[in-house]
Parts: structure tokens; C-alpha cells; sequence
């Protein structure tokens, strides 16, 4: 993973050492549990990136159903801010975080592609549509000109 700029699959992985992908899932499990910082995110496998100097993060609050989940995807990205994952707050396990990674229109696709394909809930489906994102971008007015437009769309949450 140390080689590769993204994600390296699971089953790129598994192919590359001759075993199951459970294997990998479970080797990736016990590296995590020995302290490694392993990210799982939907394309694959990925060490944390280092953040650039010049990359500013905020966390946004949204609101919105599943049907408008491509809009504020695009919205973000088009106005160059990558999602870096979606945060709900649960009422009995506490902050639930799924890694996205999500810097362009090919990537809002794929992860369309993968949910309806799979079938399976969004995380915001747990809590009515509200949930966060940690996002980055070169410089702080491009998340304040793409949370205008979401606060326009009725998407951000004030």
C-alpha cells in the first residue's frame, strides 16, 4: 500500500497473495488491532494520507434524503472539495464514520453504482437524513462557496 498513490482493492490483494479475500479481511483486522493505521474505504485499502500543508478541512452538516445524495456530492466536488467520509450520530453506538474519499464526478459514480447495486442503507438513513462530512480543499473559500450553494439547495444544515 506504501507504493500505491489510492486504494488497492481487497481482491487485488488477495489475488497478489494467493488467498481468500477473508483472509485479507482478517489480516487487515489484526494489523489494525497491532496499531496499524489502515484505512478501509469503499475503493480499497489505503494508507491515511498525509495532509498537504496547503489543504484546509471543515467539517459540514447536511440534511437531505438518499434521492438527493448524487446533488450534494456533485456540489462538493464540482467546486473542488473532496469527501473525505460521512459521520452520523447514533443514539445507542455514538459516532459512526464511513470513509468515502470522494474528489470527483467518476468517484461520486462509483459510489452510486456500488449502492445500488449492493442495496444498502446509506448511514444517513439512521438518522433522518442529518449527518456530517469531513472535507478538504486547497483553500478555505472553496468550502465556503460550495457550503453556500448546499445552504442554497436547502441541503446544509445552519
Amino acid at each position: 500500500m506504501r507504493g500505491r498513490n489510492g486504494p488497492v482493492p481487497g481482491t487485488e490483494l488477495a489475488r497478489r497473495f494467493r488467498v481468500s479475500r477473508q483472509c485479507v479481511v482478517q489480516d487487515i483486522a489484526i494489523l489494525r488491532a497491532e496499531r496499524n493505521d489502515i484505512l478501509s474505504t469503499p475503493q480499497g485499502y489505503r494508507l491515511p494520507a498525509k495532509q498537504t500543508p496547503d489543504a484546509h478541512r471543515a467539517v459540514i452538516a447536511c440534511q437531505h434524503g438518499p434521492e438527493r445524495t448524487e446533488e450534494e456530492l456533485h456540489i462538493l466536488v464540482d467546486n473542488g472539495v473532496r469527501v473525505l467520509d460521512v459521520i452520523v450520530e447514533h443514539a445507542l453506538y455514538g459516532e459512526i464514520r464511513g470513509s468515502l474519499m470522494i474528489e470527483s464526478r467518476a468517484d461520486v459514480q462509483d459510489f452510486l453504482r456500488r449502492w445500488r447495486s449492493t442495496k444498502a442503507s446509506l448511514l444517513s438513513s439512521l438518522t433522518r437524513g442529518v449527518h456530517l462530512h469531513t472535507v478538504e480543499a486547497g483553500k478555505p473559500g472553496i468550502i465556503a462557496r460550495a457550503k453556500a450553494q448546499l445552504q442554497s439547495r436547502g441541503i446544509l444544515l445552519k
